[in-house]
């Protein structure tokens, strides 16, 4: 079918599902993260995955971005439940930031549920209180008019899951991630016989993942990683620090084995990894405890007896690597000679804080070693062979695909129609799509948008005027003035100018401060008797005269903050 524009449908914010199937991406229908995704049939909703993305440089102050769930508060009472496909932070990281916002019980496999669990503690939330239903896996979970099967498949992750959906219009197989690996290594295989199975009972649409789509090769196999490891880190002779995604407990086993195979002793460094290792290891995945030294056993080991798995691979300021780069890690420091391996991709938007990393690196003299020079990652994604495997497997009527920026998700559509598949819609957050009865296609669009984690877990609109005001002093600078006037109206001082971000405090801001502090004596000394009386207009009278001596002299607009103090 033709792609139908969204600015043919004017935001409603009335979208109840009735005798029809809909689907709703409320994230990761715009870029790869933050996936939340909303099945509507009969009165109901179901809400699969929950996730957060990552921020870039254009919000300042600001690592974790959230999915506005506005439309989701308005029905809480019409919302069966939360359904997560696996443990990834973009399909389960938003739940400790908004659960308490929606209250709405949680169902997942054991994997899973152990990641959701212990960050909902992290964040204060009581395992009392939070109402989470471990799923096991190829188990089966029915809510309401949804009757849904988890299917195991491989990622970078235990316990990925695929989910059949099945509902009085007709099957969904949402796909959640994945590739196709005959040696993940940890955990189960790619569950062919199932979904040969549900693709020969019929399968209305896939909802389906679009990361890898240009890729033309397979995503590869962990097995290949551990093979390349070992070799590498054998061969050096400081110490070795890893840096990988927490989540790749594979391949936190594989650095591990490589380690204890060149009488390396392991150092784990990075809440984000000390999370996931108990998750594993408390589900039976992992076993590697006797491998690993405590900080006070490092200090007492030489260089070529230590390995420090770190958190940092995407350039995180706050990450272990990134503070370890620095030299402001208390419990690990870098030398010359040392090796660094990124054992990870590089996910965009991250490009410009992964270049900062790498150079503070080459500063320090460590050798670092990347996907780019050794065989040490492969993606968690299927390519388009593997996507083309799955249609065949799965045989859907619609293909709807997710987990992607547009051009990814356009380019899904185009291999699905060289496919055959006889229908596909392309989506955007915020639109809602009708897939039975009848022809599917758009039929709304409802506001949608992001939420930022800002501080000690402080969620804020990424529109509203926290974010605004920062986002002004970082591009314009900012204006501070104090003025203090008697019960009369009159000057008591000279008014107080500060100018941070604007000028230079060692060339000309004595001079402009002055200037300014002299405009807006004179501002409100301009005041009428009766102005001068009231706080109000002696504000913006002083505010009018701050903001054009800055126009004027510096041809800038920053955030103008004034005091009145009378006295």
């Amino acid at each position: 079918m033709t792609r139908q524009k969204d600015d043919a449908l004017p935001p409603t914010a009335k979208v109840e599902p009735g005798e029809e199937l809909l689907f709703l991406p409320l994230g990761g229908a715009n870029e790869i993260g933050m996936n939340l995704n909303l099945y509507g049939c009969r009165g109901q909703w179901v809400v699969i995955d929950f996730g957060l993305g990552f921020a870039d440089d254009r919000l300042p102050g600001v690592d974790i971005i959230l999915p506005d769930i506005a439309f989701l508060e308005a029905r809480r009472d019409k919302i069966a439940g939360i359904v997560l496909t696996h443990a990834h932070e973009d399909h389960l990281g938003a739940v400790p930031y908004l659960w308490r916002r929606l209250r709405l019980p949680i169902y997942a496999t054991p994997f899973a549920a152990a990641v959701v669990r212990a960050k909902l503690r992290e964040s204060g939330v009581g395992d009392r209180e939070a109402d989470i239903t471990i799923i096991p896996l190829g188990g089966r979970l029915k809510l309401g008019p949804f009757d849904m099967e988890f299917v195991s498949l491989t990622h970078s992750i235990p316990e990925p899951n695929a989910i059949a959906i099945r509902t009085p219009f007709g099957t969904v197989m949402h796909t959640g991630d994945w590739k196709i690996d005959p040696e993940p290594l940890v955990g189960e295989t790619t569950d062919i016989d199932r979904l040969t199975a549900i693709g020969e009972e019929g399968v209305l649409a896939m909802v389906c993942d679009s990361t890898n789509v240009f890729r033309e090769t397979d995503a590869g196999s962990e097995a290949d990683v551990r093979a390349t490891m070992g070799g590498l880190v054998a061969g050096r002779k400081g110490r070795v620090f890893v840096a990988t995604f927490a989540s790749n407990i594979a391949r936190v086993e594989t650095i591990v084995k490589a380690a204890a195979d060149a009488n390396r002793k392991v150092v784990v460094l990075g809440r984000g990894l000390d999370r996931m290792i108990k998750a594993a290891t408390e589900t039976g995945y992992l076993d590697i405890a006797g491998m690993l030294a405590t900080d006070r056993e490092a200090d007492r080991l030489p260089a070529e007896r230590l390995l420090y798995l770190v958190t940092g691979c995407q350039g995180e300021p706050n990450a272990a690597l990134a503070r370890i780069a620095r030299g402001e890690h208390p419990a690990a420091e870098l030398r010359r000679g040392d090796t660094v391996m990124l054992s990870s991709r590089q996910i965009p938007g991250n490009e410009r804080k992964i270049g900062r990393l790498l150079n503070l690196l080459a500063r320090e003299g460590a050798e670092v070693i990347t996907e780019r020079d050794a065989d040490i990652h492969v993606s968690g994604h299927g390519g388009r062979n593997e996507l083309a495997q799955m249609y065949r497997w799965v045989k859907p009527r619609i293909a709807v695909p997710v987990h992607g920026e547009p051009r990814h998700l356009i380019e899904h559509v185009a291999l699905a129609k060289s496919l055959q598949v006889p229908e596909a819609v392309t989506v955007e957050n915020g639109a809602v799509v009708r897939l039975a009865p009848g022809t599917p296609g758009r039929i709304a669009r409802i506001a949608s948008g992001y939420l930022v984690a800002d501080g000690n877990n402080d969620v804020l609109p990424v529109d509203g005027e926290v974010m605004r005001a920062r986002k002004r002093m970082l591009y314009e600078g900012a204006a501070f003035a104090t003025v203090v006037v008697d019960k009369y109206g009159e000057l008591k001082a000279d008014p107080m100018v500060a100018l941070p971000g604007l000028v230079d405090p060692d060339s000309e801001i004595d001079t402009l401060a002055a200037d300014i502090a002299e405009d807006l004596a004179e501002a409100i000394d301009g005041l009428d008797d009766d102005d001068v009386l009231s706080d109000v207009r002696i504000h913006d009278v002083t505010r009018l005269a701050l903001r054009r001596r800055l126009r004027t002299r510096r041809g800038k607009k920053p955030l103008i903050d004034v005091h009145v103090v009378r006295i």
